[in-house]
């Protein structure tokens, strides 16, 4: 008796030795922009969260710069599950929706605190049409402010007038010809030719995107307009999350939290930092004056009344619930 039960015992022992422990969850994560990007660094610490968080349960690996697939491409391959979980510029989907795109209305919000409240006005609403999609929204994070870079200062709203400004986009295109300019695409690999050649005089962006091009190289002049505060959101696709057990999803969800908010502290003191550099490197570094500020918002209060058309109800119920 005691012979069989040991030959139960070993037959027991090599079944449960050749059953495999509960492999972990892997997710692949394309972003679009280099390590060196405070939204890339704030990714690798979710992602890191998110491992021990879940004790290795969920290891989410992390491909920057589009090393996986380029950016016009992540919002769809989260979509198909050819990857698992992405993170885009949000007001690329605009073509999609104009809700997508509130956050780029020039001076609609022009704070890091209105930032956040649009965002968190607009928030279940691109999470409900992300969500026709398949997406599930974790968190987003905004860009620098964008700010205004002259060849010549601009002291009055006339100093607009038949001044050539970078566009890429209908957005800006429609700002440069509301404040008297000739709008001229340009995109940012092109900006210090385009300035070199005369092709054209003022741009709208960020210190950021100012200082990795060398601004003052070719401008002299900073406005810190903070005409718009864009984000990137980071979303993943809904049948992977769905499929993970309870208490894994809280841990995504909450490092997601965690995430968003280590995010926004980030591009706080990057934009901090970035206009130190501009100053730093020979640039003024100014405020507009009254005049320029009255006439920059003046062009702000018409394009937010033409996105707020184009977007329809959703957007006439976003403005409302921003400027409770």
């Amino acid at each position: 008796m005691l012979q069989l039960r040991g030959i139960l015992l070993s037959a027991g022992l090599a079944v449960s030795l050749s059953v495999p422990a509960l492999a972990a969850d892997k997710w692949d994560m394309p972003t679009p922009y280099p390590d060196s990007t405070f939204h890339t660094a704030n990714i690798r610490e979710f992602a890191k969260d998110v491992e021990q968080a879940t004790g290795g349960k969920l290891v989410i690996n992390v491909h920057s710069a589009g090393s996986l697939i380029k950016h016009p491409e992540i919002k769809n391959a989260v979509r198909s599950g050819q990857a698992q979980a992405g993170e885009f510029f949000l007001s690329t989907l605009g073509n999609e929706n104009p809700i997508f795109e509130a956050d780029a209305v020039p001076f609609l919000a022009t704070s890091y605190t209105q930032a956040n409240s649009l965002w968190q006005a607009s928030r279940p609403m691109i999470e409900k049409e992300l969500g026709k999609q398949r997406l599930k929204v974790l968190y987003a994070v905004a860009w620098p402010p964008q700010g205004l870079y002259t060849k010549t200062e601009v002291k009055v709203p006339g100093d607009f007038k038949g001044m050539k400004m970078r566009s890429n986009n209908p957005m800006t295109e429609r700002l440069a010809t509301l404040l008297g300019g000739v709008p001229t695409q340009v995109q940012v690999p092109d900006i210090p030719q385009a300035f070199a050649t005369g092709q054209v005089e003022a741009m709208i962006t960020s210190p950021s995107t100012g200082v990795g091009s060398k601004a003052w190289d070719f401008v002299k002049n900073y406005y810190d307009v903070a005409a718009w505060v864009p984000k990137n959101i980071v979303v993943v696709n809904a049948k992977a999350f769905d499929a993970l057990p309870a208490d894994v999803q809280k841990a995504v969800t909450d490092a997601a939290a965690r995430a968003e908010k280590r995010g926004w502290d980030m591009s706080l003191a990057e934009a901090s930092s970035m206009t130190a550099e501009l100053e730093k490197n020979g640039m003024a570094v100014r405020e507009a004056s009254p005049e320029v500020t009255a006439a920059l918002l003046q062009a702000g209060d018409k394009l937010v009344k033409e996105w707020s058309a184009m977007a329809g109800a959703d957007g006439e119920a976003i403005l409302k619930a921003y400027k409770k």
